[in-house]
């Protein structure tokens, strides 16, 4: 979804997913298939006939058949059944069946920000010492903070996707005679250069979610505030050592506004500025397709969203640049989103369930099925679907590039997933910069 976002649920295959490092289980390189007899490889896991156990999350339509599908071997051999249900209104929800009594076992958060709030308030349980060694071998430092609430390690990361992609048509560009911009000002330049050319809108976009309509809108931000002000500004605004209506801020919603707020740039195939936040995320690039618009700004997981036989390659039906820097000379500036794995329950099969999502056996499993990569060390890189996933390794490989969590996710929830969706809302609908970040930095939770 970010949160969305992180993962939100997406309509068509699934989410493409990128885990800066992994774990691998005890069973060493890990991966078995989904349809064999043989269950050496989860041994490990214990047996466990006739218990089961819940999982809750906003994993939806394919792409939870294939989660499904990921854990279908672990279930045959340890003799669990996993109870899944996705949910699009998983943010609100598990708040309230947390507080009723009946949350589920398991939870697949898709922000640290919820996570640390049901933390925080008592419901989740510590990660078991397995699963914490686990992610000490395999995670970096970073990914294991994600899922740590004031020193106490509650969650293993899962699956996760890099935010900021552009997609846009190698054929129209090719026809057109357009460059794929090096920096954020060539961007523009191109920008301008396509809306005077007056044969289709530069941008598409959807902020549409159901109850999260707004985080597709996030994500811009964030990835402007990274670009322009650096990871030194962006880590104290996620965690509040400036406010959120610091100028910088501001600024960066103005730079996002020079795109999304101008008539003459969006929303094509969809109508003015405002038609964004009736268009669904998930549909919202389909201009790019149909020649009405030529770019179109979101993660790594919209390769999913294509319909069925797009090519997304390079010289394919559809392909992805990432957002360009601010400044050339400091490099590439990523964000990235992800989802961890959390109990509200503490038994032998749930624990069992929790070391199995923070193996290789999973990782290589989800990844076989496509629309999934993950840098899990017991992963077989071959296993990997696509030239975007093979492209997207690269980006967070790569020494030189600089990568952050998806900021909202990290944000306090009532800001992360709530008032900060909200204020993109408004801020489409006409209020401005100031009066928007003005509204989200009141909102921020004070002690």
């Amino acid at each position: 979804m970010k949160k969305t976002k992180y993962l939100l649920p997406v309509a068509a295959a699934g989410v493409l997913a990128l885990t800066m490092s992994a774990c691998s289980g005890n069973s060493g390189g890990g991966g078995g298939s989904t349809a064999s007899d043989d269950c050496s490889a989860y041994e490990s896991y214990g047996k466990h006939d006739g218990k089961t156990v819940s999982v809750y999350s906003t994993i939806v339509d394919v792409e939870a058949t294939n989660l499904e599908e990921s854990w279908a071997q672990f279930e045959k051999c340890t003799g669990i059944t996993v109870k899944y249900e996705g949910s699009k209104e998983f943010e609100t929800q598990i708040g309230v069946r947390a507080q009723s009594g009946t949350a589920p076992d398991v939870a697949i958060f898709p922000q640290p920000g919820l996570l640390a709030t049901q933390a925080k308030a008592g419901y989740l349980k510590p990660a078991p010492k397995t699963v914490s060694d686990l992610v000490d071998k395999n995670w970096s430092a970073d990914w294991k903070k994600y899922g740590t609430v004031d020193g106490t390690f509650y969650a293993a990361p899962m699956l996760a996707n890099v935010k900021g992609y552009v997609w846009y048509s190698p054929k129209t560009f090719k026809d057109k005679g357009w460059q794929v911009p090096k920096t954020w000002d060539e961007m523009m330049d191109l920008t301008k250069k396509i809306a005077d050319d007056k044969t289709m809108k530069p941008w598409c976009a959807g902020f549409e979610s159901g109850e999260a309509t707004g985080w597709p809108g996030t994500d811009w931000i964030e990835d402007v505030v990274l670009r322009a002000e650096g990871p030194e500004v962006y880590d104290k605004w996620i965690t509040h050592q400036i406010p959120f209506n610091d100028p910088k801020i501001v600024n960066s919603f103005n730079k996002v506004g020079d795109i999304l707020l101008n008539p003459d740039y969006v929303n094509g195939g969809f109508g003015d500025p405002r038609s964004i936040l009736s268009t669904a995320f998930a549909q919202a690039g389909q201009p790019v397709l149909d020649g009405q618009c030529a770019m179109h700004h979101q993660a790594s997981f919209q390769a999913a969203n294509w319909p069925a036989g797009t090519n997304v390659a390079e010289d394919g039906d559809v392909w992805a640049f990432m957002t360009p820097p601010v400044d050339e000379s400091k490099g590439t500036a990523i964000t990235g989103g992800g989802e961890s794995v959390a109990a509200y329950k503490d038994t032998p099969e749930v624990q069992a369930y929790l070391a199995f999502m923070a193996s290789a056996d999973f990782a290589n499993n989800r990844v076989k099925l496509g629309g999934a990569i993950s840098a899990n060390k017991g992963l077989d890189p071959n296993n990997a679907q696509s030239a975007l996933d093979k492209q997207s390794i690269k980006l967070l490989q790569d020494p030189k590039t600089v990568f952050r969590f998806d900021g909202s996710d990290l944000m306090p929830s009532a800001v992360g997933s709530n008032s900060f969706w909200k204020g993109i809302v408004a801020w489409i609908n006409g209020s401005s910069a100031q009066q928007v970040t003005d509204s989200i930095e009141s909102s921020w939770p004070k002690g």
